[in-house]
């Protein structure tokens, strides 16, 4: 049972990345280090409702 979700930057608050997470195994939201485009670094990416 995978949900496809949305990580945003926690700087600039663009949505970047599109993952899949498995809703049984990881209730709470993810958070990811992931590289930023538009930032140009590696930053924090948290799910959206």
């Amino acid at each position: 049972m995978k949900q496809k979700v949305i990580l945003v930057c926690s700087e600039c608050l663009s949505r970047n990345y599109s993952v899949t997470k498995n809703k049984r195994v990881n209730v709470e939201r993810l958070e990811l280090r992931k590289y930023c485009k538009k930032c140009g670094k590696h930053t924090i990416h948290k799910e959206t409702k």
